[in-house]
């Protein structure tokens, strides 16, 4: 839940209620002002200002400051021309359309990039490293594009694989232990069926990287590391979910290249050897030509009379 959205769903008194307001209606007025000059402008005690951000779970008003001006900063200086639940209009030719979503992808890719914070990425890719055996919990279309992530860790030996069957995540839960590194995919953080398998999770030992939505969230609250997601989508009031499958893909992307490079050279002769060893592919494109061509094994089964 973002910040914005507690502060109307919170009950305040009608001196609250003024500091919510006042704040609401331009953050920027909050960025370089004191708490002695908010309340004044406001005509409340210092202290409801204390007590406004304590309503809203933080230890004082600099705090509350701060993790407002962060969302309301991401809120406003990304996307400005493009509308990510209605990217395109209904008399739209097929070349603006077609534009128009290379436009969205790239705005999300740079707005997922904004999010990402050097410790949280480190925390992830050290779990992911370290990691025996890798989950993947999640959800609908999350779970068709976590398969292309798994296929790549599988190729450089981490063994990765994703929750799929309905009904057995609970299952998979139990068979996780402190050598188990579960990534949850969830743009709200509240899915019911993440929600219940997080404490058979916990009683394992396994550690948590979720992928969600800013604000805060159950899944994010319980992890080990979060990663965040562009987050831009209403839930269903949308033509598709443009932002959240690219920035999934983006980050999924970028956890398996930088565990990749934990051991570049390594991994990068395996996949170089297995490819020259089996991969027959042939293409008429000289950008496609490798210096080595693949060595095909010829059985007797194929062998020419």
């Amino acid at each position: 839940m973002l910040l914005s959205e507690k502060m109307e769903e919170t009950s305040f008194s009608s001196a609250e209620k003024n500091v919510i307001h006042y704040i609401l209606t331009d953050y920027t007025k909050i960025e370089d002002t004191t708490v002695k000059e908010i309340a004044e402008k406001t005509f409340v005690h210092p202290s409801t200002l204390i007590r406004v951000a304590k309503k809203l779970g933080f230890h004082g008003w600099n705090d509350f400051k701060a993790a407002f001006l962060k969302e309301q900063y991401y809120l406003h200086n990304h996307f400005v021309e493009t509308d990510a639940n209605v990217p395109f209009q209904e008399n739209d030719g097929i070349l603006a359309i077609a534009q128009k979503i290379a436009s969205l992808e790239q705005a999300t890719i740079s707005d997922t990039l904004s999010l990402l914070e050097h410790k949280e990425l480190q925390k992830a890719t050290e779990l992911l490293y370290q990691s025996k055996q890798i989950k993947i919990f999640t959800s609908n279309a999350n779970l068709l594009i976590s398969q292309d992530f798994a296929l790549k860790m599988r190729r450089i030996k981490k063994q990765t694989s994703a929750a799929e069957t309905i009904g057995e995540h609970v299952y998979e839960a139990y068979s996780t232990d402190e050598n188990t590194c579960i990534l949850m995919i969830s743009y709200t953080g509240e899915n019911e069926m993440l929600k219940r398998i997080l404490p058979i999770l916990k009683q394992q030992g396994a550690t948590i990287i979720a992928l969600t939505g800013i604000g805060d969230n159950t899944l994010a609250r319980f992890s080990d590391s979060h990663l965040r997601l562009a987050t831009r989508e209403k839930l269903y009031s949308k033509i598709g979910s443009y932002t959240t499958s690219t920035s999934i893909s983006y980050l999924l992307d970028i956890l398996y290249s930088t565990v990749f490079a934990k051991n570049y050279q390594k991994n990068m002769a395996h996949l170089i050897a297995i490819g020259e060893e089996y991969d027959d592919r042939t293409s008429t494109s000289p950008v496609m030509h490798e210096s080595n061509p693949p060595k095909i094994q010829v059985t007797d089964a194929i062998m020419p009379n």
